[in-house]
């Protein structure tokens, strides 16, 4: 194998055979550069799907009234549903093995002003659970506590691009702001790894939001958050028992969908996660497939090889060549040219996902794209590996034909 003279022979043969060679490497390197590409677009979309879930909890329903679609108890179908606060209260008090935190949301749009400034911004009455389902993160001061909701008090927390609108470079804490005509003092700003539009808002008491609204006890929408360790199973046998519980207080008919909305982000995860998973398998198998067709290009150039090489291979047997160093010298080049060829691809396949990262993530949606490099070793040794042992095939059966029999060959 360490043989001056044996090496010599493979470059020899290389450089006299320029195209078998390129065809040969090109087949190696197409193989593995689809295999990394597909392998690491899946974990760039796997990513995507980790990423936008990872922005809010998790363990999260959201309740969101509808208008129903079927006649029920004397009620006439299109009903709009209304939710309100005895919806909160009822909810805590007849599934407390279920619930973490329970918060309404009353989305507003208002015109808000401080000194000489003012812009536009949606505000949201919650409660302080809201926090923890928004996974909202505290910059300054604080968020909505309870003793706000119960005293419907005339705080607020804004967002931090809504601080750096009004208030440029100036501490927003303790500064009175108007909001929609009514003065609010600002006690917390807070920052949202959901982007700009969630840091261009303003949570206040949503108790303060009814009041203002001529003292109304209609919400919106209800979020709920459900404890951790019921785990989905759970988190789907809660759905279900809510979803009958609303039906029944609301006059529903039992089979009407329209009513009300569940979005259960648990479910929603699960269904995503699936669905990924689906994906890998099936890129798993077009990447597998890849591999066997590399595998299947190399065996049918070393037969083209073997072929092309008989003559040659009864010299070397007739002036004393053992089968062994015949057999070696052959599969030495296919190794040679396969791994130059395969980490050739593999390289280039990491290159391509690392470039083209941001800008799939722009187009696709597909975050962060790439494969592990002990991953992208293991298929391009597999491949060589594999490779080799097709390659043996042919050359151990031209190590059989007798020197006489190679000579005549045509």
């Amino acid at each position: 194998m360490f043989s001056r003279d044996t090496w010599q022979e493979i470059f020899l043969t290389i450089r006299k055979n320029k195209l078998r060679t390129v065809l040969s490497g090109f087949t190696v390197s197409l193989g593995i550069l689809i295999f990394v590409g597909l392998v690491g677009l899946t974990n760039g979309l796997q990513n995507t799907f980790e990423y936008f879930f990872s922005q809010d909890a998790t363990n999260v329903m959201y309740i969101f009234p509808g208008r129903t679609s079927m006649p029920y108890k004397g009620y006439k179908s299109l009903r709009r549903i209304e939710l309100d606060n005895s919806d909160l209260t009822d909810i805590k008090e007849d599934f407390p093995m279920f619930v973490d935190y329970i918060s309404p949301r009353i989305f507003r749009s208002a015109l808000v002003k401080y000194k000489e400034e003012s812009n536009n911004y949606t505000t949201i009455g919650v409660d302080w659970g809201q926090q923890f389902a928004e996974k909202t993160i505290m910059m300054k001061g604080r968020y909505i506590n309870q003793e706000d909701v119960k005293n419907r008090t005339k705080n607020v927390a804004i967002g931090r691009l809504v601080e750096q609108d009004l208030f440029g470079n100036s501490n927003s804490i303790g500064e009175f702001i108007d909001v929609g005509g009514s003065m609010f003092r600002v006690v917390g700003v807070f920052q949202d790894d959901g982007g700009d539009n969630e840091e261009r808002q303003l949570y206040m008491p949503y108790t303060t939001r009814q009041l203002i609204e001529k003292n109304t006890d209609e919400i919106g929408q209800i979020v709920i958050g459900f404890k951790e360790e019921i785990g989905y199973t759970g988190a789907m046998a809660f759905q279900r028992s809510l979803e009958k519980y609303l039906k029944q207080k609301k006059f529903i008919h039992p089979e009407d969908e329209n009513g009300f909305f569940v979005r259960n982000v648990a479910d929603q995860l699960k269904q995503n996660q699936d669905f990924a998973g689906v994906l890998a398998i099936i890129a798993a198998l077009v990447a597998f497939g890849t591999i066997i067709a590399g595998i299947i290009g190399i065996s049918n150039i070393m037969v083209y090889v073997v072929k092309e090489r008989t003559k040659e291979i009864g010299i070397r047997k007739a002036i004393g060549a053992t089968p062994r160093s015949v057999i070696s010298v052959i599969l030495l080049e296919s190794i040679f040219i396969t791994t130059i060829s395969g980490f050739l691809g593999m390289f280039l396949g990491i290159a391509l996902l690392s470039t083209l990262g941001d800008t799939l993530m722009d187009d696709y949606f597909i975050r962060n794209p790439g494969i592990g490099t002990g991953l992208a070793v293991f298929a391009t040794l597999l491949l060589i590996i594999f490779g080799t042992l097709a390659g043996y095939v042919p050359a151990k059966r031209a190590a059989r034909i007798k020197p006489i029999e190679a000579l005549n060959d045509e």
